[in-house]
């Protein structure tokens, strides 16, 4: 192998990302609204030249997004990262105008078109699009980066990364960049007899000290049955294969409120984010006609698995936890008592990375299958972000949302991200199996009420472009 040649390999947890993505869109996504003063020309019209040339002067923090996947040949190992010998910005960083009126609905209705486009393969796998047309001088910022290239926490500081803690930070000028050259075919062939040695040396390794694999096998079992053999959630309506096109709604609260709701209770920010999840699928399946009494659906929520999470970071490091959401209970207190005491005994379960799991491309598809036979038709992430405002170019992050992928039969993702002081949710949904979003959407904003924290109205930024109310917390 060349010298000082590295080889970056795609996680086995990647590569069923990338597999799950030919049908699924796996994407991980956030849209921001931003005090465009600073972004808009005397014009109205975007400084979009300046916008590049602002976020190509941090690409250095974060090398994937000069990455793309290439897949090699036979006997030269799985798919690897390289950098994008024609890489250009102009490809990602982009701008689309909103129809007129220009609210929250359209806001909503462009990011979902935007969306529907496929990641371009033969590129890094990320975008950056600037919103105009909203009022109030304010300007949308639709962010959407491959799973591949990270989970929700990496995600988040990834983004970051473009961002500053202080609105008169200036741009500084780019860091001189050449892509490297691909490994030649020899140095993967290499590569990948090396790795597959050592998959056999740990093997063997393993056969010599059985206790010892036995008990970290004991010790995982709780967590991985958790994952593939618990009972499967109540057959509902919403156990339906996932299809292309998605509702999205947001959901605004005050970090504060919801922590100390949490407190009152015995309960954390996640625990809220199920109760209201909880509250919403009650809702939405009593106006359907169908059973809530006896009725149990699972919901997944990703444990993180990193340690620091105030620098950039890319890749998958995350497990999954599996908590069932029984909807029969009717005060809104006990589900959400009932729901901290779950998650609390659950959390205690070792849990190591889905990649440990998935060894080649029969144990990904008995994975995928596994999920799809638990009929786990919810997913949540609470991901926390700064506590302090951030800024792009001058302009200030006034809020920002998260935008989950679904896949298989989990046709509804609830994600919260808190920033500045507020808790912002954002629910995705397919468009076929919950085209009544509206009123799940209603039912989390009544059982967010009911716990004794009453969201936010939109109108504090989309409708009438005044100030959030964070604006005052410097």
């Amino acid at each position: 192998m060349g010298a000082g040649m590295r080889i970056d390999r795609l996680s086995n947890l990647d590569r069923l990302m990338i597999g799950a993505s030919r049908t699924w869109p796996q994407d991980i996504g956030a849209l921001a609204i931003l005090d465009g003063t600073e972004l808009l020309d005397p014009a109205g019209h975007l400084r979009i030249e300046a916008l590049r040339q602002s976020i190509e002067s941090r690409l250095h923090l974060v090398p994937r997004f000069r990455q793309l996947i290439f897949t090699p040949g036979r006997l030269q190992g799985g798919p690897l990262w390289i950098d994008d010998p024609d890489f250009d910005l102009n490809e990602h960083v982009r701008e689309h105008t909103l129809p007129s009126p220009g609210r929250e609905r359209q806001l909503l209705d462009a990011v979902e078109q935007l969306r529907k486009r496929r990641l371009d393969p033969g590129r890094p796998l990320w975008e950056m699009w600037f919103l105009t047309g909203l009022p109030g001088d304010r300007v949308g910022l639709y962010v959407r980066i491959h799973h591949t290239v990270a989970d929700g926490i990496a995600a988040m500081t990834t983004v970051a990364a473009f961002l500053d803690t202080s609105v008169d930070l200036p741009t500084g000028p780019a860091v001189s960049w050449t892509p490297e050259p691909a490994p030649s075919s020899r140095d993967l062939f290499t590569d990948h007899l090396t790795r597959r040695l050592g998959s056999l040396v740990s093997l063997f390794t393993a056969l010599l000290h059985p206790g010892a694999t036995v008990r970290r096998m004991r010790t995982a079992w709780p967590a991985i049955r958790e994952l593939v053999a618990e009972s499967p959630s109540t057959k509902t309506s919403l156990d339906q294969m996932v299809g292309l096109d998605r509702h999205l709604a947001l959901i605004r609260e005050r970090l504060d409120v919801a922590k100390a709701v949490g407190h009152t209770h015995g309960a954390t920010v996640n625990d809220i984010l199920l109760a209201a999840t909880a509250g919403g699928l009650r809702a939405l399946l009593q106006s359907r006609g169908e059973a809530v009494v006896g009725t149990t659906l699972r919901a997944y929520a990703p444990v993180s698995l990193r340690g620091e999470r105030h620098r950039p970071q890319q890749g998958n490091l995350i497990a999954q936890m599996a908590i069932p959401l029984r909807l029969g209970e009717a005060d809104p207190f006990r589900r959400l008592r009932k729901i901290a005491t779950e998650t609390s005994e659950r959390k205690a379960r070792a849990r190591t990375s889905l990649g440990v799991l998935i060894h080649g491309r029969i144990t990904r598809r008995i994975m995928l299958m596994a999920v799809m036979r638990q009929r786990v038709n919810v997913a949540t992430a609470s991901i926390p972000g700064p506590t302090e405002p951030l800024y792009l170019m001058g302009a200030r992050l006034l809020e920002v949302f998260p935008i989950l992928p679904l896949i298989a039969n989990e046709p509804l993702a609830v994600g919260v991200l808190s920033y500045a002081g507020a808790l912002n949710i954002g629910i995705t949904a397919d468009r076929d199996a919950i085209p009544d979003i509206e009123v799940f959407t209603a039912g989390v904003g009544a059982e967010l009420e009911a716990l004794g924290a009453p969201p936010m109205p939109a109108e504090n930024l989309l409708m009438s472009g005044r100030q959030s109310n964070n604006e005052g917390s410097e």
